[in-house]
């Protein structure tokens, strides 16, 4: 249930409660005042009939009747005992508030004398006033609730502008704000300015962290080209080939935190051209340099960047033969790129959160600087491209690409 209907249920809710509280108390109020009245009248006329008979030793007063078989029971029992009370019940023309007493005994039997008045207005008028009572309380509802509504609306209305925009923040967009919403200072808005303080301090610590990436590639770039040189021109043996195979590591290093930088920085506009997929990336596996099996299902036309896609393309054919087991393959079925290894498959950490720079994830997925996914992650959505990894069922590593079409 979204926060805007539970808002309004928990509203419906308590002004229901409210309303039928206040009319049941108002019911019983009424209720008490009407009979409380009756009963006051019929003891009155009770008690005039009794000092008139005492004085004349007759019966006379208003619907005054000897021994009325209408009494009530319970009345009557309590009348013969020589007592007198009062008592709502039914009547010749509807509900009565009934007075009697007994008079006489001694030698003679107990004669039962009773008043009645009329009940009946009072019970309708109870009616109407429970009448007014249910629509004045529906009315009450129905305008608490829709008020409630709309001020539930209000709030669901700005929070969901902040989650669209934190999801926009969180997609990489840092410079994505909610602003002010419209409203004064209250919990919303303090939401709101702490998710674009959030935002903003996040930009200032990942532009601080791709300047220091960028200084840090472009300052060892320079000593590294003149390591590497100096190291050519060492005399052949088994030391020299160690020194000029990690000078080259570290070179290759640096060429890829630069591109990472690069991608970081989105400094780079992509150049699409419209190319057939299928000879694209056999010239690409081609040029690869490893033993890699290449399989064209079907041929698709599609809209890219061939640079960047080659990048794509052989980073993930290098990271499946760094850190899975021959045979790698690459499949292309239309607009979907597949490249597959039969190694441990990638680690769960990488599936649930994507490609980290510098983790490689599991000991069995091999060594390396985690740079290889995250480089192809960032040429692939800067080219619009869906990079998907998985590991299949039968074992191994896959990266699906999905390539819009042209």
């Amino acid at each position: 249930m979204t926060l805007r209907r539970q808002i309004a249920a928990t509203v419906a809710l308590v002004s229901f409660l409210v309303a039928l509280t206040l009319g049941l108390l108002v019911h019983q109020a009424s209720v008490h005042q009407h009979t409380a009245q009756a009963r006051k009248s019929a003891q009155n006329a009770l008690d005039s009939l009794l000092t008139g008979y005492d004085r004349t030793g007759e019966l006379v007063g208003w619907n005054t009747v000897p021994d009325d078989p209408a009494l009530p029971a319970e009345l009557r029992r309590l009348a013969e005992r020589g007592r007198q009370g009062t008592m709502l019940g039914p009547g010749p023309d509807g509900t009565a508030m009934w007075g009697a007493a007994g008079i006489g005994g001694g030698t003679e039997p107990v004669q039962v004398v009773s008043v009645r008045v009329d009940y009946a207005d009072d019970e309708r008028a109870i009616a109407e006033l429970d009448r007014t009572i249910l629509v004045s309380a529906a009315l009450a509802v129905v305008v608490t609730v829709l008020a409630g509504v709309l001020a539930a609306d209000r709030i669901s209305r700005r929070l969901r502008i902040a989650a669209r925009t934190a999801r926009t923040i969180a997609r990489g967009d840092l410079a994505a704000r909610i602003g002010s919403l419209g409203r004064p200072r209250d919990e919303v808005a303090e939401l709101a300015a702490a998710v674009d303080s959030m935002s903003a301090v996040l930009s200032s610590r990942l532009a601080s962290e791709q300047r220091f990436t960028a200084d840090v590639a472009h300052e060892l770039r320079t000593p590294l080209t003149g390591l590497l040189t100096a190291a050519e021109l060492l005399p052949p043996g088994r030391p020299t080939e160690l020194v000029q195979g990690r000078v080259r590591v570290l070179c290759s290093l640096t060429e890829d935190l630069l591109e990472v930088s690069r991608l970081d920085a989105r400094a780079e506009r992509p150049e699409l051209t419209v190319v057939p997929l299928g000879p694209v990336v056999t010239r690409m596996v081609a040029a690869a340099g490893s033993p890699t099996d290449l399989l064209i299902v079907a041929g698709a036309v599609v809209t890219t960047d061939v640079r960047r896609l080659d990048r794509i393309v052989s980073n993930l054919v290098a990271n499946a033969h760094r850190h899975g087991r021959a045979p790698v393959e690459v499949r292309v079925d239309g607009a979907r790129l597949t490249v597959r290894d039969h190694g441990a498959g990638y680690p769960e950490d990488i599936l649930s959160e994507g490609p980290r720079r510098f983790r490689t994830g599991a000991r069995e997925r091999g060594h390396g600087h985690g740079l290889g996914l995250t480089i192809a992650q960032g040429h692939a959505e800067a080219l619009g491209i869906t990079l998907h990894l998985r590991n299949d069922p039968a074992g191994g590593a896959v990266a699906e690409l999905r390539l819009p079409t042209g």
